[in-house]
């Protein structure tokens, strides 16, 4: 393919469009958030699947390590298939949907607050129906996205989630760290990741590891690796790796390891050497592991629960380029459509 693709200008687009939704939605993000704080919940479920699955997964982490309050995910088909109205009273739901029309997202939205549930949905169609089930809306504001691969709506409803934890918090240090991702998404575009281009260009399977939000990423890198790219890629806890997968990983082996400067990244670096030492071909987006682990470059200086997601828009940029050299086009992943309405 020569012609620029959809996802590649989505993905150029990601800065402007997170900056659009902290102007647009700051509103209605502040109202949200007094609702949560009035409501003081016990408990948080979220609603999704794919990709805005991974980004209910990175809110889970950030809720639990900001407020210390449970989050569950709850499975839509709970309420579409088996008719089951989940017990919810002094709970939030908050359902991520970039079309918010797929039915059972919709369905399970409107038997949460008829549980008893406050009702936040985050999606880029403010006014379609998961919107009109919810008791507040975050409007992504993001526009139109023609790329069957979610981009700038993944990137902006996780930017969209953590404005909610930090209005819901009165948090003014992660407030201040959402002020400035604009700009290190900015930069994030500007990380060149040739070597893992390089290294994966005719692989058919790979490892990505994370630890924290940095696991939510990891899955979502995962399913890119999936869906554009046609590589079997699997996401695993820096952790959980060792306990079983681990036993694939012989020499050659691409792994693809997510570290960020938080609590995890020692651990994550030792999970990085230990799969080298095996043989695989690891790369770590973070200086300090020995080699021959192949350091990524990143942006500095990002606050440790922003981190991964600045990271992601690195992998975007990557991941639409290593699909056109692998001969495919990330625009139309082969049985696969924009919004798909499940039940």
């Amino acid at each position: 393919m020569t012609r620029p693709t959809h996802m590649s200008a989505e993905v150029a687009e990601i800065p402007a469009a997170a900056a659009c939704f902290l102007t647009e939605a700051a509103d209605a993000t502040a109202a949200a958030g007094a609702a949560m704080r009035a409501s003081d919940p016990r408990l948080v479920v979220t609603v999704a699947r794919g990709s805005s699955d991974h980004a209910a997964t990175y809110l889970k982490y950030a809720v639990e390590m900001t407020a210390g309050i449970p989050v569950a995910s709850v499975g839509p088909s709970v309420a579409s298939v088996y008719g089951r109205r989940l017990r919810l009273d002094g709970a939030v739901c908050l359902g991520i949907s970039q079309s918010g029309r797929s039915p059972d997202i919709v369905m399970m939205m409107e038997s949460a607050r008829d549980g008893g549930a406050l009702t936040v949905a985050v999606t880029n169609t403010a006014d379609g129906p998961m919107a009109m089930a919810c008791d507040h809306t975050l409007a992504l504001h993001a526009g139109p996205e023609l790329s069957v691969a979610a981009t700038k709506t993944f990137v902006v409803s996780v930017v969209a989630a953590l404005a909610l934890v930090a209005e819901w918090r009165q948090d003014d240090g992660l407030r201040a760290a959402i002020a400035a991702l604009p700009l290190q998404f900015d930069r994030a575009l500007a990380c060149d990741w040739t070597p893992l281009a390089d290294r994966l260009v005719r692989a058919s399977q790979a490892f990505v590891l994370g630890r924290g939000p940095g696991f939510a990423i990891a899955a979502e890198m995962a399913l890119k690796f999936k869906e554009t790219c046609a590589i079997h890629a699997e996401a695993y806890s820096a952790a959980e790796v060792l306990h079983g997968p681990a036993a694939l990983v012989q020499a050659g082996f691409p792994v693809l390891a997510l570290g960020v400067a938080d609590a995890a990244l020692p651990q994550v670096v030792a999970t990085a050497e230990r799969l080298a030492g095996q043989g695989a071909d690891v790369f770590l987006t973070a200086p300090g592991a020995a080699p021959p682990v192949v350091p990524l470059p990143s942006v500095a200086d990002v606050h440790p629960l922003t981190a991964p997601l600045v990271a992601a828009v690195s992998f975007y940029r990557f991941i639409e380029a290593l699909a056109r050299r692998r001969g495919f086009n990330p625009d139309t992943p082969p049985y696969l459509r924009k919004v798909t309405e499940t039940r």
